[in-house]
């Protein structure tokens, strides 16, 4: 198959090389020349525009449609390079929005674009590179169907990729499988920060190992806790206390909020993950003053002096 792949940041190059592992030929863009030169040096076809990607596909087919990839930054570039290709797309052809677009965007954008267009959710970020993503998929079915070939070679195999519904499908199960990720990660910091100040002295790299064998709560982010505490000491040497991200969980709670189900646990890691931004909270030190104001509590200073 001939693939179009724009956006060729870590995730876009491993698109890019699975689906040249694959056997697949691929067309490639992106506006660094330096990623475009790395795509190409690992087999594909340098492409110095959107036009010019769109041109050699069309050159390379067999009358059956462009397929197009786009890895692009989810928001504004997702929009501003569909209007690139829109002079040069039909409905023949095929979008693949692999990003993290909020999913009525993607439905918006499926009504919008000449070409079938397909939102698809890709959990496994670049430590996936060698074992392959998984993709939830949504959009038309033939859509879905005409990429297959990619999809096995992008996946882990058949089993890593599957047509989640209509159009916004794919990327509404990415969100919510975002807002679980963040739950789960905030339940295994929860657990080892008792262990931590617990009763024990504790090596956390073997608790997390033993953990990871056989037990019920063992996962890939416990094997990446355990990575954690090798590489950065039982105590996380000098880790900051702050978490980055929050885009998916605030639509997953968002939604949760629009469909009246209660994801209490989702939410209060969200909370804890934007709470992790602020040094000295102004509710906490207002809490902390107001203790002295009912109850004569000793006031707890900072001693920075702010």
């Amino acid at each position: 198959m001939e693939l179009g792949v724009i956006g060729l940041g870590r995730m876009g190059q491993i698109v890019v090389n699975r689906s040249l592992d694959a056997g697949h030929d691929v067309v490639a863009f992106d506006l660094s020349a330096e990623a475009t030169a790395e795509a190409a040096e690992a087999g594909a076809t340098a492409a110095d525009s959107v036009a010019d990607l769109c041109d050699r596909l069309d050159r390379a087919g067999e009358g059956d449609g462009k397929r197009i990839w786009l890895m692009v930054p989810a928001g504004d570039a997702v929009d501003a390079t569909l209007a690139d290709l829109e002079p040069h797309l039909g409905a023949d052809d095929v979008v693949v929005d692999g990003g993290n677009s909020q999913f009525q965007a993607s439905v918006r954008r499926a009504e919008e674009t000449d070409a079938a267009y397909l939102d698809c959710g890709t959990s496994g970020g670049p430590a996936s590179a060698e074992a392959g993503f998984s993709l939830m998929v949504g959009g038309p079915e033939w859509a879905y169907e005409a990429l297959v070939p990619v999809f096995d070679a992008v996946a882990t195999g058949p089993d890593g990729h599957d047509r989640m519904g209509e159009s916004g499908s794919g990327h509404y199960v990415k969100m919510v499988h975002n807002g679980v990720e963040y739950a789960l990660m905030q339940a295994y910091g929860e657990g080892f920060e008792l262990l931590t100040d617990g009763r024990y002295d504790l090596d956390m790299e073997s608790v997390a190992r033993t953990w990871n064998n056989g037990a019920v709560i063992r996962s890939w982010l416990l094997e990446l806790c355990e990575e954690a505490f090798r590489e950065e000491g039982s105590d996380l040497g000098d880790v900051a206390d702050h978490v980055a991200g929050g885009s998916t969980g605030t639509w997953t709670v968002q939604e949760a909020l629009e469909q009246e189900v209660p994801v209490p646990i989702i939410y209060q890691a969200l909370a804890e993950r934007f709470d992790s931004r602020n040094e000295g909270r102004f509710s906490r030190r207002l809490a902390n003053r107001l203790r002295y104001g009912f109850g004569r509590h000793e006031v707890a200073r900072r001693s920075d002096g702010e």
